[in-house]
């Protein structure tokens, strides 16, 4: 794994925006970041990020399956007691889920390490599955990589055969925050994605879902809203006004309630005392667990509901050396054990390694000069050379 400089294509945010990548720079900084990319062997690629991606999805498949009729795990993961029949049903009914991005400490050297799984709604999948694959063809055939390169992508690809199987001829409705250009950019990628897989689609706000009183969500026209993506987390979803009516709609929900485990940080515990010892994880506890005592005064402290690292603060030797401020926490901390991220260039890199349809297919890599990844933290395309 090496980060290598390399020139920009002079035509990048044209051609960002010709695709609908309006989000390429954020508060007038760069978002996407062209100036270097990461290069990995094939060996890396296969051997030391797809294959731990498919063991770690299987092992948070397996929590699931222990923690879904659970109550000791429900109450350790702070889900509200009211929605247990929810999240129970959807798991036994075998709802499928759509996606998810499995963050991970890596620099080629030694075992990668789980940070944390984006289960529920995980961003930059457009810049990742799309515009890096744009990026890698051009630079090739502009000279700035060499011809030989290639890239662990087939997002775009599996997204479509997912939809194909999710659809069962049903009208899909997409929805989340539009007033956002990040996931506006985010539901449109989506939705195109189901419509070449043959569904068609509704984008809705979410705050412009409706209820019929004879049981049932509903869009502007009126609609039915029988299968429904949605780019809007669960825990909000629960304390919403409308989140007491989720039990009595027929609604098909991607991501499906049983992911509201999976978006929680207390899978980082749970998971490392079910696989004590696993070279994938890191030793992770709940605050209030005094087994946590054992990481000593050198940790990672987060909350169990988080976006974007805020709440995130690194301790080591029982100093605070860098915290992410937020609204989180109300619903405890983990702590996981200090495992620095690795520094290229001054940079520090997390690997966001893609599962569509539980099958690993992809990377997306965020960098920063803070050690902790944050909303405006830059993306930097991948090779494989």
């Amino acid at each position: 794994m090496q980060r290598l400089a390399c020139p920009e294509r002079d035509d990048w945010r044209l051609t960002a925006e010709a695709t609908g990548f309006v989000f390429h720079s954020i508060g007038g900084e760069r978002y996407w970041d062209e100036r270097a990319f990461y290069a990995f062997t094939l060996d890396e690629i296969e051997r030391l990020i797809e294959l731990p991606t498919a063991e770690i999805d299987a092992m948070c498949i397996e929590l699931v399956a222990s923690a879904i009729d659970d109550e000791e795990y429900l109450r350790r993961l702070k889900i509200p007691e009211a929605f247990w029949p929810l999240v129970s049903e959807s798991w036994h009914r075998d709802e499928a889920s759509l996606y998810g991005r499995i963050d991970l400490s890596f620099d080629g050297s030694g075992p990668a390490k789980l940070l944390e799984y984006n289960a529920d709604t995980p961003t930059s999948i457009f810049e990742a599955a799309v515009f890096q694959w744009t990026w890698l063809e051009q630079a090739i055939e502009r000279r700035i990589i060499p011809v030989h390169a290639d890239q662990y992508n087939s997002i775009h690809e599996r997204l479509i055969e997912a939809w194909q199987k999710l659809g069962e001829g049903r009208h899909l409705h997409l929805t989340g925050t539009t007033d956002s250009e990040e996931d506006a950019g985010t539901l449109a990628y989506l939705e195109d994605t189901a419509r070449q897989a043959g569904l068609s689609t509704t984008l809705i706000d979410i705050a412009d879902i409706g209820w019929r009183e004879n049981g049932g969500f509903v869009d502007l026209d009126d609609r039915p809203m029988q299968l429904v993506f949605k780019l809007y987390p669960w825990e909000w979803m629960f304390h919403d006004a409308f989140g007491a009516r989720l039990a009595k709609a027929p609604t098909r929900w991607i991501e499906p309630p049983w992911k509201a485990i999976l978006s929680n940080k207390g899978i980082l515990p749970l998971l490392w005392e079910m696989f004590p010892g696993h070279p994938n994880l890191l030793p992770a506890f709940f605050e209030d667990d005094p087994n946590a005592a054992g990481l000593g005064a050198s940790f990672v402290r987060k909350p169990l509901y988080s976006r974007e690292g805020a709440n995130v603060a690194l301790v080591r030797d029982g100093m605070t050396v860098v915290a992410q401020e937020g609204p989180y926490g109300g619903e405890g901390f983990i702590r996981q054990a200090l495992a620095p991220l690795p520094n290229f260039s001054d940079q520090y890199p997390v690997v966001g390694s893609w599962v569509v349809d539980h099958t690993p297919c992809g990377l997306s890599i965020r960098e920063d000069e803070n050690p902790i990844t944050g909303n405006t933290s830059r993306f930097l395309p991948h090779a494989i050379l």
